[in-house]
This record gives C-alpha cells, sequence and structure tokens, in this order.
C-alpha cells in the first residue's frame, strides 16, 4: 500500500520544480512565524505572524510544484549568491555607479580606486 502511494507521489512531482535551499528556508520561516504566533494569542501581532506564516508555506508549495524550472533555479542562484556574500568576511561588494556591475574588493585597505572590469570606470571606495 506504501509503495503505490510513493509512486502515486511520485508520478505526480514529475516535470515539477520540487525542494531546494531556498524553499527550505520559507518553510522554516513560515515555521517561525507560526510558532510566533502561537506565542503571542492574545496579542494583534498573532494575526500578523499568523498571516505571514501561511502567507510564506503557500509560497513555499507554489514554488515545489511549479513547472518554471528555469524561473525557480534563478530564484535560488540568487538566494544562493546572497548567503554567499553575506558569509564572505574577507571581501566587500560595491556597484559600479556607471554600468551596476557588482565589483568584489578586499577588506581592510582603506580607500582605493575601484576599476570596474566591464565598463573601466574608476571610483574610490572605502574598505
Amino acid at each position: 500500500m506504501f509503495q503505490k502511494l510513493k509512486q502515486s507521489l511520485r508520478d505526480m512531482m514529475i516535470g515539477r520544480y520540487g525542494q531546494d535551499q531556498l524553499g527550505t528556508v520559507i518553510f522554516l520561516l513560515g515555521l517561525g512565524f507560526m510558532i510566533l504566533s502561537m506565542i503571542f494569542g492574545r496579542f494583534l501581532w498573532s494575526s500578523v505572524f499568523s498571516f505571514l506564516s501561511w502567507a510564506a508555506l503557500i509560497w513555499c508549495i507554489i514554488r515545489m510544484f511549479s513547472r518554471n524550472i528555469a524561473a525557480r533555479s534563478k530564484e535560488n542562484k540568487a538566494f544562493l549568491n546572497f548567503v554567499s556574500r553575506l558569509r564572505d568576511k574577507e571581501h566587500r561588494y560595491y556597484r559600479c555607479p556607471q554600468c551596476r556591475q557588482i565589483v568584489r574588493v578586499p577588506r581592510g585597505r582603506g580607500k582605493i580606486n575601484i576599476r570596474c572590469p566591464r565598463c573601466n570606470r574608476k571610483f574610490i571606495k572605502k574598505t
């Protein structure tokens, strides 16, 4: 009986995106908001946290059952790039004022002259 259920779930997920790192974070945020809504049960904040938890969980399910795999992969890649930049303690990231290219420079060098690799514009920033 469980094998039939397992196979039917596999068949349902064919051609769909499934779970990834961003979906896991959204799911955990939804659970966190749900716990906060239980803690603040008598206050106005409870309804706000409850709404946020349901919105996050619904968003997670929509992403998981999406058939637009390219768009979901792009979202996950952008999320992973954002997280890796937060964890990078050796470099600072700046945007070129002209072409908006992200430029990575080492931390702790004081004021430096940065040259954009795309448009060759130079700008000064403190690292």
